[in-house]
């Protein structure tokens, strides 16, 4: 290959834009914009957001999964390397590959669909009133859709078999296993209003710190739940393997818990209005608002100026005044 003309001798087999026809792709774009306008916004607005739910759950589990699926399926190094309690090497991997996967999609789809991926996050942003609820539930089931089809092509795709189920382990019993996944899902969850539902100069990289929060849910609750504190990333590979535990729904339940911990402790925060305890957080914000200050000092002292200016000239439009008076005054007599 030409390094220099990487893309020489190959050849591209649509027409080049000489053959085209004059305003050919305007006509493609008027006719495709035609189509778009007469769905109702609403309609619209809907349909953008599932497609982004489903293909963003998708893409975020597909690598998810696949990295959990390579470490629980890789040959033991040792006679005890299938234990985790003895890998911890495996424990780090696992939520490396879903921390590291929630990072990179949540920050492709953040603009498209608000990049939820995980239906106790959606129901936490109906709780707080960030999603309407019609939305809301379209895009569970998107969510939802999303992680059947991502269970379904990881094991399709790897010859091993798919061993990527969460279940208790460590001797953790199914109250401890709920509240696990109760307290992870609202640590995570929490995150996510503070960084991505609160506007403020830091929000383009919320997905680096939503990344990390799943990042340390995971170091905790992989080795005593599997992990889930998602219930599409259980589900998923329940429905591909049929196979459902007992306790399938504490992945269910724990997260939906875990979403209403940290809706009722976001709105309770907003309520007590905590911007103005700690106002000295955004630096950006201290700054903008000490420019403002200034600037107001800065408008008031050209007023004050102004004012002064005009009272001196008031003052010089008497003082002549009074001295074309007494020159008047002094020039009669001469006159007479």
């Amino acid at each position: 290959m030409n390094v220099d003309r990487p893309t020489r001798g190959i050849r591209v087999p649509w027409k080049s834009r000489r053959h085209q026809r004059p305003h050919h792709s305007e006509k493609l774009v008027e006719r495709r914009l035609r189509v778009l306008d007469a769905l109702p916004p609403a309609v619209k607005g809907h349909t953008v957001a599932c497609i982004g739910e489903f293909v963003g759950t998708f893409m975020f589990l597909l690598f998810a999964l696949g990295g959990t699926n390579v470490v629980n399926t890789a040959p033991p190094e040792g006679a005890n390397a299938t234990d985790l309690s003895a890998n911890p090497s495996k424990i780090m991997y696992i939520a490396l590959v879903f921390g590291i996967s929630l990072m990179v999609n949540a920050w492709v789809f953040f603009r498209i669909s608000g990049g939820l991926f995980n239906p106790a996050v959606t129901l936490g942003m109906m709780f707080v009133g960030a999603t309407g609820y019609s939305r809301g539930m379209l895009i569970i089931i998107s969510q939802i859709l999303g992680g059947i089809a991502a269970s379904g092509v990881v094991s399709a795709m790897m010859p091993n078999v798919l061993a990527v189920k969460t279940e208790l382990g460590g001797g953790t019993t199914v109250v401890q296993g709920l509240f696990i996944e109760m307290f992870l899902t609202a640590e995570l969850v929490f995150t996510i209003f503070m960084l991505a539902t609160e506007k403020h100069e830091g929000t383009f990289i919320a997905p680096v710190g939503i990344g990390l929060s799943l990042f340390v849910a995971e170091l905790m609750g992989v080795f005593y739940t599997g992990g889930s504190v998602n219930p599409a990333r259980s589900f998923g590979p329940a429905v591909v393997t049929h196979s459902f535990a007992s306790y399938h729904w504490i992945y269910w339940v724990g997260p939906i818990l875990g979403a209403l911990l940290a809706s009722v402790f976001y709105l309770l925060i907003k309520a007590l209005e905590y911007e103005s305890v700690n106002a000295d957080s955004d630096p950006k914000k201290v700054l903008r608002e000490k420019f403002d200050l200034d600037k107001k000092h800065d408008l008031e002292r050209i007023d004050l100026e102004k004012k002064h200016e005009i009272e001196r000239r008031e003052e010089r439009s008497v003082d002549l005044q009074r001295e074309r008076e007494r020159e008047q005054s002094l020039s009669i007599p001469a006159e007479v």
